[in-house]
């Protein structure tokens, strides 16, 4: 592929077989195809469900092709609503309350009312037409209109402006894109057979509930004792977080950070289980101000209160910082435990179990109290997170990989058709 000058109908990155062809073309999307609405048998007769039609609603839009729906239809119910069969290679763009999503159907099939789904017409390729959809869902959202939802309707799609270029060259931007597609879905599944492999090891690692042994032990430990019950408290220290006024936010520097909910998952998100930098930092004058006390590098931090609990995220501080009142931490006892062994160990606590109120809280008391089962002898403590951590590893490897190739794939998009400002208005 080859960069072009810019020019008013040509994307910024075109393929040598293509670079001295014409520009694309003006149309609307009324002539790239037919747009067919959805509709919904009546729920009241049996008789219209269960069939072999497959029947899609928007929230089963969520991926490039689209193979089985959660329900059926019958040719009955089909034919007693204003559903219409779509062939299959039809374009599913959600067009009511969620505004396009986009998949491909590889059968023919149907949808409810919350679609306007478009049958390209024979000149046209439609795995580039989806991609096009992907690239302009902004557009289509700020197109719509609605007090109760937003929704867009055949009209204003048909009216849409766009620019195509031939077949041959649509056909070519569709493989490109769908080859990229296609690794990106495979490191997907190796990351998630990655992470099915380390629940799997930890479920072996890890007694389970009413046992003291695990299934899975190294060999030097076979012939051990079971492992020991006891409380949180047996092991390691329960850490308070502290309230922190809204004076004192804001600083992106200062002596240390000051973690809060959002940055444990921020975290998680990034696919890390140690956290390292925060939103806000603090001075030892503030610190004195809020009479809090820092927690030490190596305490696994979480929420304490409110549905955050149940998402049983958890991350292992690198640096001394200070947590705010809607976390707690806990701290290995050095001649009991391995901050590393308990933070996998943490991992199997369900927090939301321990909490009560109507807002769920986890006190500091429940905390203490929380049953814990594990191996007296450090080095099978050692033994296990020295398992579990180059897994981990492995795991954000993989999703930074994974990030790489989603990122790349947003800028190809970008160079490989026209900006909107291009297109006709």
């Amino acid at each position: 592929m080859t960069a072009d000058k810019p020019s008013h109908l040509v994307p910024n990155l075109r393929f040598p077989e293509f670079r001295d062809a014409s520009e694309w073309e003006p149309r609307t999307l009324g002539q790239i195809g037919e747009f067919i609405g959805g509709g919904t048998p009546s729920t009241a007769i049996p008789e219209y469900w269960g069939g072999d039609i497959q029947w899609f609603t928007p929230s089963e839009v969520n991926k490039r092709y689209l193979s089985k729906s959660i329900r059926t239809i019958t040719g009955e119910g089909l034919k007693h609503s204003s559903a219409r069969l779509l062939p299959a290679g039809a374009l599913l763009i959600t067009t009511r309350a969620t505004i396009g999503d986009v998949g491909i159907v590889d059968s023919a099939c149907a949808t409810n009312q919350g679609f306007q789904s478009l049958v390209v017409f024979g000149h046209e390729v439609n795995l580039f037409w989806y991609y096009w959809f992907v690239k302009h869902k902004a557009e289509l959202i700020k197109r719509s209109s609605g007090s109760t939802f937003l929704e867009i309707g055949k009209a204003e799609l048909k009216q849409i402006p766009t620019v195509r270029p031939n077949k041959g060259e649509q056909q070519k931007i569709a493989n490109c894109l769908g080859s990229l597609d296609e690794l990106i879905t495979a490191e997907e599944r190796k990351l998630e057979a990655l992470r099915q492999h380390k629940q799997g090891l930890m479920q072996q690692l890890f007694p389970r509930p009413g046992e003291t042994v695990p299934r899975l032990r190294f060999p030097e430990f076979r012939d051990s004792s079971g492992w020991k019950t006891g409380r949180c408290r047996d092991i390691a220290n329960v850490l308070p977080g502290y309230g922190f006024p809204d004076r004192f936010q804001g600083n992106k520097m200062g002596q240390f950070p000051f973690y809060k909910v959002s940055d444990i998952s921020r975290t998680i998100e990034e696919r890390k289980n140690v956290i390292s930098e925060a939103r806000n930092y603090i001075e030892s004058d503030v610190l004195d101000e809020i009479r809090g006390k820092p927690v030490p590098a190596g305490t696994i931090i979480f929420a304490k209160i409110g549905e955050a609990i149940r998402s049983n995220r958890r991350v292992i501080t690198t640096k001394p910082a200070v947590i705010d009142n809607n976390t707690a931490g806990v701290k290995a006892i050095e001649i009991k435990c391995s901050d590393e062994f308990l933070f996998y160990l943490w991992s199997n606590v369900s927090l939301i179990d321990h909490a009560g109120g109507v807002v769920p809280a986890v006190s500091k008391s429940a905390l203490e109290n929380v049953p814990l089962c594990y191996p007296n002898d450090p080095e099978e403590q050692h033994r296990i997170a020295d398992c579990l951590g180059p897994l981990d590893d492995l795991i954000e490897a993989e999703g930074r990989m994974l990030d790489v190739l989603r990122h790349y794939k947003q800028g190809l998009m970008q160079q490989l058709f026209p900006s909107p400002e291009a297109e006709p208005r």
